[in-house]
């Protein structure tokens, strides 16, 4: 939903995250840089037994000292302000608002499926960023409502159980091949690859599956019928 220069992306964050909390919690930007990848690596690979939350925290913990736990509603306020610097280097799309407000208006619930490795204040932003909002889906996953990430195909399987459906009424719209295509293939999930901003790491074969622009989606989404 929201077309992005990824490295840009992470280098203003975590400039602005070192700003904020390299000095308070007494350590240099490479070891909070370091800390922060290796606890979201820890909930990349969380298998469903605790939220991402507390996988991301444990883990955050041991590497910077438990004296980070105290500062846990520091960092949401971090998600509500300094974050939404990362919104410069992101390009909102028109056609993005319109493709919900159309599937909305046919009955279609809809889930923001985004990597849950952020708290959802951060979430929350960037949908805001893209011309929704969280109100527009009855789900929207984060790091203290997951158990699991992409590409693990179980991510699927947890928003499928959370909202009691079968593989064979869901569609996952995405614009990673591996995290969003073949990971909800593997548990029966058809797909739309969106074209704009393609994540393709390995440059794989993509013309079996459904594809195109944004402007390709709108159209494709004002084809689909009506709920029943």
């Amino acid at each position: 939903m929201l077309p992005m220069d990824q490295e840009e992306f992470v280098k203003i964050y975590f400039t602005e995250l070192s700003k904020r909390f390299c000095p308070v919690l007494k350590i240099d930007e490479k070891t909070l840089v370091k800390s922060v990848w290796k606890a979201t690596g820890a909930m990349m690979k969380n298998n469903g037994d605790e939220l991402n939350i507390n996988v991301f925290w444990k883990v955050f913990a041991k590497l910077c000292g438990t004296g980070v736990l105290d500062y846990i509603k520091d960092f949401d306020n971090f998600y509500t302000n300094e974050f939404n610097e990362c919104k410069r280097v992101c390009k909102y799309n028109p056609n993005v608002p319109e493709v919900i407000k159309v599937l909305k208006s046919k009955g279609y619930r809809l889930v923001a499926a985004t990597n849950p490795v952020f708290p959802a204040v951060a979430t929350n932003n960037r949908l805001t960023w893209a011309g929704v909002g969280k109100d527009d889906f009855v789900l929207v996953t984060t790091y203290e409502n997951s158990g699991t990430c992409k590409p693990n195909p179980s991510y699927f399987k947890e928003i499928m159980d959370t909202l009691k459906v079968e593989p064979d009424e869901c569609m996952m719209v995405g614009n990673d091949v591996d995290e969003d295509v073949i990971a909800s293939g593997a548990v029966g999930i058809s797909s739309y690859l969106v074209t704009d901003c393609l994540i393709n790491r390995e440059e794989k074969d993509i013309s079996a599956y459904r594809s195109g622009s944004l402007r390709d989606l709108l159209a494709f989404a004002r084809r689909m019928p009506d709920v029943k």
